[in-house]
């Protein structure tokens, strides 16, 4: 970029120069700006080439991004599901209940009992475990968690509620 400037100021004395040189000095103003334009467009053009390299950037939130995003996020919900039971409890299950409470229009203390029944309806007793808000480890859950079976047979079973 300086050695824009410095050919550019020198361009444009020597349009001034070789004006004042010539006989008609009526040119020397439009010699001069010509000049001026010339620099001040190939200062244009550089900027332009030199943020293009940012333009990706900004287009990163586009929906590539976002399947990006959404990928990493299930990527990390099949390795919570095949970790341990503390991670399925922290991450997974508390995501779950909400999708739960939310499709069928529960709650936990509005009516527990309505919750549990509903709860074995769709899922059945041995998936319903793994959904059931009231039911986080004690023992520090170290034990595997259900796998992504499991995930997968909870997540098609709330498809269809």
């Amino acid at each position: 970029m300086n050695k824009l400037v410095v050919l550019g100021l020198g361009l444009v004395v020597a349009m001034e120069t070789m004006a004042f040189v010539m006989a008609e000095h009526r040119f020397v103003m439009w010699v001069s700006g010509a000049a001026a334009a010339v620099v001040l467009f190939a200062g244009r053009r550089l900027l332009d080439r030199e943020s293009g390299a940012h333009k990706p950037d900004l287009l990163a939130d586009g929906p590539a991004e976002s399947m990006r995003r959404w990928i990493a996020r299930t990527e990390t919900m099949i390795h919570w599901a095949d970790s341990s039971r503390r991670d399925w409890d922290h991450h997974l299950r508390p995501r779950l209940a909400r999708e739960f409470m939310v499709a069928t229009g529960q709650r936990v203390g509005k009516d527990p009992s309505s919750l549990q029944a509903t709860g074995r309806m769709v899922f059945g007793d041995e998936l319903w475990q793994w959904v059931d808000p009231s039911n986080i480890a004690q023992t520090g859950g170290h034990e595997p968690g259900p796998g992504r079976g499991a995930l997968s047979e909870i997540l098609e079973r709330l498809e269809r509620v």
